[in-house]
């Protein structure tokens, strides 16, 4: 009946570090491009924009340019 006895240091720890490299697993993803990335992919977005735009009919009234 008796449990498994634990450091609860240790498993503070343990909890912590396995936290810390989540973050900085999903900060890789985040930051981790390079320059040529990051302009391809601002690139891209501004064409989808002004692709977009091209392609509206009629512009609702007060609507910014």
């Amino acid at each position: 009946m008796s449990g498994d006895i634990i450091n609860l240091n240790k498993a503070r720890k343990a909890k912590a570090k396995r936290e810390s490299q989540s973050g900085a697993k999903s900060n890789r993803m985040k930051f981790g491009r390079g320059k040529a990335e990051i302009m391809a992919e601002k690139r891209d977005a501004e064409r989808a924009t002004r692709t977009l735009e091209q392609h509206r009919l009629e512009r609702a009234p007060g609507e910014p340019d």
